[in-house]
């Protein structure tokens, strides 16, 4: 597969980037993330209207754009260099990719409408108390009940969870694994913030008591469709923290080519240019890993779930070491909670653990590296 982005697709780049430089500056990231519901209700309706960011990749059909996952992955990557305040990846990805892949065809012509343009937020509920996101490990129940379903259980680190209008929650019942859709609002559901590592992406732990939801799709086990949006969302995330380290490099070289020390700018001495250089190249690599999975899922490749792992492995490690060494390479100032690094650092690794830790991802991919040799 050969990889390289198309005019168009560096003009849109460009255009989102000037986007996210005028209304997420580190001001503004730190203004929202003190905030209860951690966005700006105006910027986001600036994003949906101005740009239509969170259609991005639904169909035409249903009111969005019809871009593939190129195009997305381009998108998060400029928001992971902005460290955006938005709940896009929660409801642009996670919940509409579950929509997408799980929801009958009446179900998507009410649903994502209304995601496409803005209008309503959703996020994915799947990991419970151990922060896992296999199917194996849900125990929230389903039963059925005159209305529908009912809910029983808790999920936990449901990103958006306490802001989002509807939820899709993954859920055991006779069938096997059920996604199953939930109003904000429906009796017996309570969404209790929690107090995480990064500020700038809300979380919450939702509890479910007897609360009526919609079972999308039909009579039939939906753990592929889970998977599926896993591995999705898996890609997308895997570019928007390639993007935070391209930011981190940036940011560690144009201050080590500024500070003086001993007469001399600290970038000329041996160190600093070998740790640079080290970093570069990981986070280099990384990228090359995140655009050939994105690709990859642009073109359904067979190869996609052990892509994801590949790239989002290799983005955790890239994005951790880059916020890491960018702290070091600012010296005293990078520890101080004025500087910025430290928002990036905290977001790679809150990101790291997401969706799967390097651990799982690296012997995930080797499982499914047979077709890849």
């Amino acid at each position: 597969m050969e990889f390289s982005f198309s005019d168009e697709q560096q003009v849109f780049r460009d255009m989102v980037r000037r986007f996210l430089e005028e209304t997420s500056p580190t001001k503004e990231v730190r203004r929202l993330m003190d905030t209860e519901i951690g966005y700006d209700p105006a910027v986001w309706q600036r994003l949906s209207n101005e740009l239509g960011l969170p259609g991005l990749h639904i169909p035409e059909r249903f009111g969005g754009q019809g871009f593939g996952a190129v195009e997305l992955g381009i998108v998060a990557e400029e928001m992971g260099r902005a460290l955006l305040c938005a709940p896009f990846f929660s409801s642009a990805v996670l919940g509409t990719f579950a929509a997408l892949n799980a929801a009958s065809e009446a179900q998507r012509e009410e649903l994502l409408p209304d995601l496409a343009a803005g209008k309503k937020r959703i996020t994915l509920a799947v990991a419970e108390r151990s922060g896992s996101w296999q199917a194996a490990d849900i125990t929230t129940a389903a039963r059925s009940a005159p209305s529908g379903s009912v809910l029983n259980g808790e999920k936990w680190f449901v990103i958006d969870g306490a802001s989002a209008d509807q939820l899709i929650v993954a859920a055991v019942d006779e069938h096997g694994i059920g996604l199953y859709l939930v109003d904000a609002a429906a009796d017996g559901l309570n969404r209790i913030p929690l107090d995480t590592l990064d500020p700038t992406r809300k979380q919450a732990r939702v509890v479910f008591s007897n609360v009526s939801a919609q079972r999308l799709g039909g009579a039939s086990d939906a753990t592929a469709a889970l998977d599926r949006t896993v591995d999705q969302a898996t890609i997308v995330l895997a570019s928007e923290m390639v993007g935070g380290a391209d930011h981190l490099v940036r940011s560690a070289v144009d201050y080590a080519q500024m500070r003086m020390q001993f007469g001399r700018v600290v970038g000329s001495f041996q160190a600093i240019k070998h740790k640079c250089a080290d970093l570069v190249l990981e986070v280099e690599l990384a990228k090359s890993a995140a655009y050939y999975a994105a690709e990859a899922l642009a073109e359904d490749d067979p190869d996609v779930p052990a892509l994801a792992s590949l790239a989002k492995a290799a983005a955790s490690a890239a994005c951790l070491r880059a916020a890491t060494d960018c702290i070091q390479i600012h010296g005293g100032i990078g520890f101080t909670w004025e500087n910025d690094t430290h928002l990036y650092f905290k977001r790679a690794k809150a990101s790291e653990m997401m969706l799967g830790d390097p651990v799982y991802h690296r012997e995930r991919m080797l499982k499914n590296v047979g077709g890849l040799a």
